[in-house]
């Protein structure tokens, strides 16, 4: 297993340096400059304008930015933010447990509405609560989750009046703690709402169609014939031996999750690391954007890597046909 864990680690870190050098030329080449917006609107002198393209490393070429930000990286700096006037990494380190605790929240919702979702509808197949389980799949899987956050605003934050719809706690509020936890839980419910929605569509697809592929095996039929109740049949055998593909699903779909977290903490004014890059991409921040793009990478490798290593813990043949 540690030889397995060794080769996935080798195998992930040219992948990362890859997706680090493709992030960096693609945003370094997006159109605009970031000088304009420096400098603002009004006409500022020629020779001031190039002094802040030199202050910040602008004027060199991409080749060359790109060798001292490999540099900078290695020494484990993220770089200046133009706009913030902070490091990157102070900037992302003061928005990361907003984003956390809002991906986390719908993480958790989708895996366990999905899943029990998808536990109903296979044992039930063909009956009412599956055309239910399917029908809601199919609704909530098309449903964009920005135009989806917008509606729950309308609903129950304008004409209910049940739940905030902006920010993560209210502007006068001085706890700290657990009791800023508690402050947040109102706030949290109709962005993590729409973001699982999609992914409680799609684990419960999922699996269904996983337990239906072993709901007839011989070895089900055997804890039948022993006497077992029905539950504990799709739970301990059925759900057990289909988790391989439920478990992969979830890991390769963390990526996606902190990519729908960028437009519902923008819709939401959610304070995290989707609405600080939103920002920065309108403001043209280099820095920031490479920067939240870099952990973003990061964050998918990492969970692909754990995704595979989970794999190889359920199905040892794994660690021996890769």
């Amino acid at each position: 297993m540690w030889l397995y864990i060794l080769k996935r680690v080798a195998q992930a870190i040219p992948l990362l340096l890859g997706v680090v050098i493709v992030n960096f030329v693609l945003i370094q080449l997006a159109p605009g400059d970031p000088v304009t917006l420096l400098v603002g609107d009004f006409p500022a002198p020629e020779e001031y304008v190039r002094q802040v393209r030199a202050d910040f490393g602008l004027d060199r070429p991409v080749q060359e930015r790109l060798v001292l930000y490999l540099g900078q990286l290695a020494r484990g700096n993220l770089g200046y933010s133009f706009a913030n006037r902070l490091s990157v990494a102070e900037l992302i380190g003061n928005r990361i447990g907003a984003t956390l605790q809002l991906m986390l929240t719908a993480l958790v919702a989708a895996i366990v509405i999905g899943v029990s979702l998808g536990v109903i509808a296979a044992r039930g197949r063909g009956k009412l609560p599956d055309v239910f389980a399917q029908v809601g799949a199919l609704v909530g899987y098309s449903v964009p989750d920005f135009w989806l956050g917008q509606v729950l605003i309308i609903l129950f934050a304008v004409t209910l009046a049940w739940l905030p719809s902006q920010g993560m706690r209210s502007a006068r509020s001085v706890a700290t703690g657990f009791s800023a936890f508690l402050e947040t839980l109102p706030y949290l419910i109709l962005p993590a709402s729409a973001l699982s929605v999609r992914f409680i569509a799609l684990f419960s697809r999922i699996t269904r169609s996983a337990m239906l592929d072993v709901l007839h095996a011989d070895f089900v039929l055997g804890a039948r014939a022993k006497g077992l109740s029905e539950w504990r049949v799709l739970i301990a055998h059925v759900l057990r031996n289909a988790a391989l593909p439920i478990v992969t699903v979830i890991g390769y779909n963390v990526g996606l999750l902190i990519a729908g977290s960028a437009l519902i903490e923008t819709v939401f004014s959610w304070p995290g690391i989707g609405r600080l890059l939103f920002d920065s991409i309108t403001k043209r921040d280099y820095p920031v954007m490479t920067g939240i793009l870099l952990m973003v990478s990061l964050t998918v490798v990492v969970a692909n890597l754990l995704t595979d290593l989970a794999y190889a813990a359920l199905d040892p043949r794994v660690r021996y046909t890769r």
